[in-house]
């Protein structure tokens, strides 16, 4: 019998793979909490747009519903597989919502930025708590309805969507979500979730940040020569912490996390394998690409800067350890967010490596 899934935040991530689950013929709910999202989606359905031809689909059987419609799944069979897919700050109260809806022996998977699963555990325990992690897939909503992605499919080349439940152990509901995944983009389950998760983090704050304090995109602050060198300080910091913390990292944006470290130390041939693995990445993405924190900061929404750069001081300082260009990242975001400040090359002069 085929699995009743939903995704609670159905915006870039969260839609784009609703949608191809949809077109794929299983069984998905959206649920939103923009209601011109949900109203679209419903009237028009769910059109997505990438860089080559199979990727630009319209989705018109698309199951939209606004948070309150979702009292009436009392009536209907609950959910077996649920989807959070909201901004980190969102996790609980999204939790806590669809957890009312699950199955018996459903679960909840967070396909987050961040590192949340202690925040959905906290509600539905642990036994019900899995992880997935998507990376290099730069989607962004773009209009009610409609998202754009920004960067090539990762196809054999890269593994876009990692799988792994708390534990370690590979499962076979890791490995049905893996297959579920799979139908977006490449797919895979881990052994070592919280490994990958970190690894994902450090990608995050190199990114994330520097595109919402600058007000550029991806590309154009890997073309800087200081705001490319300041996401490798960002990175560096968050490797050290995660490596004191215990954490088996991976490779972080496709460079070795060593070479990351001995870059921002002043090894003149890490840095130059380091910076061209990021120009390699440049030519593979629009120059649209925005990381999703720089979105956020473009259409005046609250950032996750404090669930991710902000997670690594605090990480670093539980081990006495300190990681002040992250800390100054966080500074600037939340200046410009708070008004006092305006997004530019400028507010991240100061932040050197």
């Amino acid at each position: 019998m085929s699995k009743k899934i939903a995704i609670i935040g159905t915006g870039a991530v969260g839609g784009h793979v609703g949608a191809y689950m949809t077109r794929a013929g299983h069984d998905v709910t959206l649920v939103d909490m923009w209601p011109a999202h949900v109203e679209a989606m419903r009237r028009d359905g769910l059109t997505l747009r990438g860089l080559t031809e199979p990727e630009n689909f319209t989705v018109k059987n698309i199951k939209a519903l606004h948070l309150t419609d979702l009292h009436d799944m009392q009536y209907a069979e609950p959910f077996d597989i649920a989807f959070v897919s909201t901004k980190s700050y969102d996790t609980v109260w999204a939790t806590q919502l669809i957890s009312n809806y699950l199955a018996p022996g459903g679960f909840v998977a967070s396909l987050q930025n961040g590192i949340n699963e202690e925040r959905i555990a906290s509600v539905v325990g642990w036994g019900r708590t899995i992880g997935c992690i998507a990376s290099k897939i730069s989607v962004d909503l773009e209009a009610p309805g409609h998202i754009q992605r920004h960067v090539s499919l990762g196809g054999k080349e890269h593994t876009v969507f990692i799988v792994g439940e708390p534990h370690g152990r590979i499962t076979p509901r890791i490995k049905q979500v893996r297959d579920l995944l799979a139908h977006a983009d490449s797919a895979d389950v881990t052994d070592n979730l919280w490994g990958q998760r970190w690894s994902k983090l450090v990608v995050n704050c190199m990114r994330n940040p520097v595109a919402a304090a600058t007000g550029r995109g991806g590309n154009d602050n890997d073309r800087d020569p200081h705001t490319r060198m300041l996401a490798l300080g960002l990175a560096a910091e968050a490797i050290t912490v995660g490596i004191a913390h215990g954490y088996q990292l991976g490779k972080i944006y496709g460079m070795a996390a060593s070479d990351v470290q001995a870059a921002c130390n002043g090894d003149k041939q890490a840095l130059e394998r380091c910076e061209a693995i990021m120009f390699e990445s440049v030519a593979k993405r629009s120059d649209g690409q925005r990381p999703s924190m720089g979105q956020d900061m473009a259409k005046k929404r609250r950032t996750e800067i404090a669930f991710l750069n902000g997670l690594v001081v605090e990480k670093a300082t539980e081990l006495g350890m300190t990681a002040p260009l992250n800390q100054g990242i966080v500074e600037v975001v939340q200046n410009i967010e708070r008004g006092r400040i305006e997004a530019s090359p400028k507010a991240v002069a100061h932040l050197k490596v």
